[in-house]
């Protein structure tokens, strides 16, 4: 190829945001003569390049996007815990299926039950396997739902989220409840029907919601849009963070040592 020619293609490349191409396809080019490859067979070889690459840095670029926090991983629940019931829903979830239909996942406990690990550890298992992914304490979500309303950019704040097929809302039961908030929260539920995931954690029954969503009305509204596709996991637990300090407290008691005799 001339030199001008190869510039040309060069710039077309860069036109189309072809990087990988422009960077291999001299390099695949000579084996492809060699071997007598056919221009179909080569233009196959340099295309697969190309979107593997693009793969491989999708997956880079998956978990800083998705705040998912690293140290809730799969591998550091204590699985042993949880009952057998739980570990079924929980492995099912890992699969993935339930995002390609837009299933939810509402998981209910008491403060120090594993809420939080057990979705975020979902969350990254989901991540590896190329699922755009977003996780937020839903105060912090709400807040910043209010400062998009407020300068009016709500529809480009809900659309941005729409391009994550998981949303994880953490603590439903901490939103201080103003009337504001729970409409952009609302807004966001009735907003992601359908379209995308929500997993969710709640200390709070559905019984203690209208604290949240103000009246009956929009609160049976806020249940149905969540429970009409959805998988419930009910964590029955003393917390872990307590079982924690008293195994702590108990070692300390135990190690502890008469003075010697003076």
């Amino acid at each position: 190829m001339a030199q001008d020619e190869k510039e040309r293609l060069l710039g077309y490349l860069a036109e189309v945001h072809r990087p990988a191409f422009r960077r291999c396809y001299e390099e695949l080019a000579r084996p492809a003569q060699q071997e007598g490859l056919s221009y179909e067979r080569f233009l196959l070889h340099v295309a697969e390049r190309e979107c593997q690459e693009r793969r491989d840095k999708r997956i880079e670029r998956l978990p800083r996007q998705s705040r998912l926090p690293l140290e809730k991983s799969w591998s550091a629940l204590e699985l042993k815990r949880f009952p057998a019931k739980v570990l079924h829903q929980a492995r099912t979830l890992l699969e993935g299926s339930f995002v390609d239909h837009c299933e939810n996942v509402l998981v209910f406990g008491q403060p120090g039950s594993g809420k939080t690990h057990l979705l975020v550890a979902i969350g990254q298992e989901l991540v590896r396997s190329g699922r755009k992914v977003q996780f937020w304490t839903t105060g912090l979500r709400v807040q910043d739902l209010l400062i998009a309303k407020r300068d009016l950019k709500l529809s480009r704040a809900l659309k941005r989220l729409s391009g994550y097929e998981v949303l994880i809302l953490d603590d439903l039961g901490y939103v201080q409840q103003s009337r504001e908030e729970m409409e952009v929260l609302f807004t966001l539920l009735a907003e992601r029907y359908e379209r995308g995931s929500v997993l969710l954690t709640s200390n709070l029954p559905f019984s203690g919601w209208e604290a949240i969503f103000k009246d009956p009305m929009t609160t049976a509204a806020a249940i149905d849009r969540l429970v009409h596709h959805a998988v419930i996991i009910e964590l029955n637990l003393p917390s872990y963070r307590v079982e924690q300090a008293k195994k702590a407290k108990g070692r300390g008691a135990g190690s502890s040592e008469e003075p010697p005799p003076s």
